[in-house]
């Protein structure tokens, strides 16, 4: 059996980290699936997917910190002569961190450790309305 659904949620860009898991656990749990596989993919090239300890001080310093290390948003990117515009940084963080996260599902949940949440990052510019797809394989 395959389950595939949306979840849209509106960002505010630069690196602006969102604990997403109870939108992913409630398509989990929409899907009957007790068994299988679940992925959740962002969709577009300016934002990524991964697991973290959903902290404060990851969340809003942390993981911002280390991508401007990674990635400056000073920086001079070649991208931003192709399409004039400022985020050539952002296209070389998300494709750093990948745009998607699959997830086992056994006894019909996620196997999440005890901190471990699915965040999206998204590393553009502005604000953003984004959407991602999360996709059962299971039974």
């Amino acid at each position: 059996m395959t389950h595939s659904g949306r979840i849209q949620i509106a960002t505010h860009g630069n690196t602006h980290v969102l604990d997403i898991t109870s939108e992913v656990n409630r398509e989990l749990a929409d899907s009957g699936i007790r068994e299988g596989l679940l992925v959740v993919f962002a969709v577009g090239s300016t934002a990524g997917i991964t697991t973290t300890e959903a902290e404060p001080g990851l969340l809003t310093h942390d993981l911002k910190a280390f991508f401007e290390r990674v990635a400056p948003q000073d920086q001079y990117y070649k991208h931003e002569e192709t399409w004039h515009d400022d985020n050539g940084h952002a296209h070389v963080r998300a494709s750093a961190l990948g745009p998607s996260l699959t997830i086992p599902v056994v006894d019909g949940r996620l196997t999440l450790g005890t901190w471990q949440q699915i965040v999206l990052l998204d590393f553009d510019t502005r604000r953003r309305q984004r959407d991602l797809v999360v996709q059962i394989v299971g039974e």
